[in-house]
């Protein structure tokens, strides 16, 4: 009688065969689903029937949560309360102070009869993501020229200067950072005045000052503006503040490093201005007077080059004429004179009737 183990206790595959086959599974199952997507679906699946427990467990975290946003003390509340009011008392009196400013910038405008200088139009724009070059300093933001963003048009935010559109796309457009190494900024000193151009580093953590001399006034905390003589920015937009100043003996310029003012990463929501300049264009350039001087003296020459030339030109025919002159009256002496010795002619020469009248003589007479 053949001895076999109960049912019960049956042995399938070995582990070492039942080992190959799920991992040789597993495996299929990575590359199928790497390449070419077969689980998705189940995923999915899996993903909506496993929410309502991913629900249920985040639930003791929400009400954690919950009691610690309502054990905020009242004392907070109204320190925090307090800070809103005095800055809203503070930007009130801005505001007031700007439309009084306006105002009065108007009048006298019309009073000098001078032309209003700028019209700045804005529009709201959200940033979508990075460029994917990290050697550069760009966003692209929600807004193209469907919606009328314009090439070369100035970005800011309620702090001040973020970039400037670089690139439009129709329903897109790349913005360049302040801070990029590429990107210039004509600005002024508020306190001085002083006039420069700020460009970015390589880095793009700070900003460079540039042509700059050493006896200028710069000081730490000085607030850069734009100054608006390029066209391109309107001015008085908050720029950056002066953090250090390296004055050098050896060198003409000063070394100014600067931080912008407006969070130039941390910016969500930005405002796409539309500036409009209505300065008359540029008259053209005069020359130089010493170029004036030597393009007169060219000129001057080849003047008197010409006159020579035309005076030879008139000589010449004074000189035929003089030379035909002598030619002419000896043909007119010589002309006369064929005639008279045509006289002469006549007058030697014996005419016929005394030649036929010899040989008529007396016979016996010699002649």
């Amino acid at each position: 009688m053949e001895y076999s183990p109960p049912p019960l206790f049956k042995q399938g595959p070995s582990a070492l065969a039942r080992l190959v086959f799920f991992v040789v599974l597993a495996i299929a199952l990575l590359i199928s689903d790497a390449r070419f997507q077969t689980l998705e679906i189940v995923r999915g699946v899996l993903g909506a029937g496993l929410y309502p427990l991913q629900r249920a467990a985040l639930v003791p975290r929400d009400i954690f949560m919950g009691a610690a946003d309502l054990a905020v003390t009242s004392a907070t509340l109204r320190s925090e309360n307090d800070k809103l009011r005095t800055k809203d008392l503070q930007l009130s009196q801005q505001a007031n102070t700007a439309s009084e400013l306006a105002a009065e910038n108007t009048h006298l405008r019309a009073l000098l009869q001078l032309s209003q200088r700028s019209t700045t139009e804005s529009l709201p724009a959200e940033i979508q993501y990075d460029t994917r070059d990290p050697f550069t300093q760009k966003v692209v933001i929600g807004r193209g020229a469907q919606q009328g963003i314009q090439d070369g048009s100035p970005v800011v935010n309620e702090d001040g200067v973020i970039g400037q559109v670089t690139r439009v796309f129709p329903l897109q457009a790349e913005v360049t950072l302040l801070t990029d190494k590429d990107q210039a900024v004509p600005v002024q000193i508020v306190r001085t005045g002083l006039r420069s151009v700020i460009y970015g580093t390589p880095k793009g953590d700070t900003l460079d000052l540039r042509f700059v001399p050493i006896s200028a006034d710069v000081q730490t905390g000085d607030e850069l503006v734009t100054s608006g003589l390029d066209g391109v920015y309107p001015p008085g937009l908050p720029v950056a503040k002066v953090v250090r100043v390296d004055k050098q003996a050896d060198t003409a310029f000063a070394r100014v490093v600067c931080l912008p003012i407006a969070p130039v990463r941390g910016a969500r929501q930005l405002l796409v201005l539309h500036y409009v300049n209505n300065v008359p264009p540029r008259p053209a350039e005069e020359p130089d007077a010493a170029a004036a001087a030597k393009e007169a003296k060219k000129k001057g020459g080849k003047q008197a080059d010409g006159k020579a030339a035309a005076d030879k030109s008139a000589a010449k025919p004074g000189e035929k004429a003089a030379a035909e002159k002598p030619a002419a009256a000896k043909s007119a002496e010589k002309a006369p004179a064929k005639p008279a010795a045509a006289e002469k002619k006549p007058a030697d020469k014996k005419p016929a009737s005394e030649k036929s009248a010899k040989p008529q003589a007396t016979p016996g007479v010699k002649p």
